[in-house]
């Protein structure tokens, strides 16, 4: 497919720039959110780098036609050479990231050994980090930008069993927060989406996770029976899906809104449960909005 020559994004310098293909590196991209926002991305005209953390996927997704590199967000050197290689097929352009890689490890608190936090955190946190700062160099350079966050509603409502998660995400939005900040006066942007449940592996990645790091310790654990009955079942496909959840479409047509508005918001919400948990937040009492996330 030959991209369409469209609008660059605002702030984009060059007398040649009104006509020039967008272009975007997204992580994550072997399935779900980062599958479908590298296809609509590429179905719109932008000339896309849909990187993921197995070479595997690299080169399934070439045989599909997409530029592709290898970057593992828990892979300090990974994440250099691909960003390297995702520039250099790009032709040196970069207008826009989607830090989308990350995931899971579902376990009471208490339970989370401190290599399980470190390993989540390069993945969820400092990868994306390393990305940014490096997206930011050449952003710098020809004057425009924008640097897009997959967070979560867990990145601004806590919710049991998920401290792992949230204590990521919750890091990435104020990460992302004081970047706006610094960018402030700037034609680069800093943005964050937010997503709620959304139909995709992300659960059979967390069980996983959590086969490796929790299982082993559950014998001796308080939490023991809460695994059991709920943890468990629900990681294996034994319960319904989330009321509300909306497939990873849904995330690709926000991401799409914050590239190619003008002046995109700080924060994109999607799901319901999103805009009720932001909303409850602003409205009730700790309290109240503690019991309302207890009962999920």
């Amino acid at each position: 497919m030959t991209p369409r020559r469209g609008k660059a994004l605002s702030g984009a310098g060059g007398e040649s720039a009104a006509f020039m293909t967008k272009t975007i590196l997204i992580t994550g991209c072997s399935s779900g959110i980062g599958a479908a926002s590298a296809t609509l991305l590429r179905n719109r005209g932008w000339r896309v780098v849909a990187a993921c953390r197995k070479q595997a996927d690299v080169e399934r997704l070439k045989a599909q036609g997409f530029l592709s590199t290898r970057i593992d967000h828990e892979d300090a050197a990974s994440v250099d050479s691909g960003f390297a290689e995702a520039v250099a097929l790009l032709e040196g352009r970069l207008d826009a990231i989607f830090n989308n890689g990350a995931y899971a490890i579902p376990a009471m608190v208490e339970d989370l050994p401190r290599p399980a936090m470190e390993a989540i955190f390069a993945a969820n946190f400092f990868g994306p980090h390393q990305l940014t700062a490096l997206a930011l160099k050449i952003m710098r350079k020809q004057g425009s930008g924008r640097i897009v966050q997959c967070s979560s509603v867990l990145g601004f409502a806590a919710a049991r069993g998920r401290g792992a998660y949230n204590s990521t995400k919750f890091a990435l939005e104020g990460l992302t927060d004081t970047l706006r900040l610094e960018l402030r006066g700037s034609p680069i942007k800093a943005i964050l989406i937010e997503p709620g449940p959304i139909a995709t592996p992300f659960r059979a990645n967390a069980g996983i996770q959590y086969a490796r790091w929790i299982k082993p310790l559950k014998e001796g654990s308080f939490w023991r029976g809460t695994y059991e009955t709920q943890v468990e079942p629900r990681l294996r496909g034994e319960t319904p899906p989330q009321r509300w959840e909306l497939g990873a479409e849904a995330v690709a047509l926000k991401l799409l809104r914050a590239l190619e508005a003008e002046h995109p918001r700080a924060r994109y919400y999607v799901t319901f449960p999103t805009y009720l948990a932001a909303s409850m937040k602003r409205l009730l009492p700790q309290g109240a909005f503690d019991a309302m996330m207890m009962k999920g």
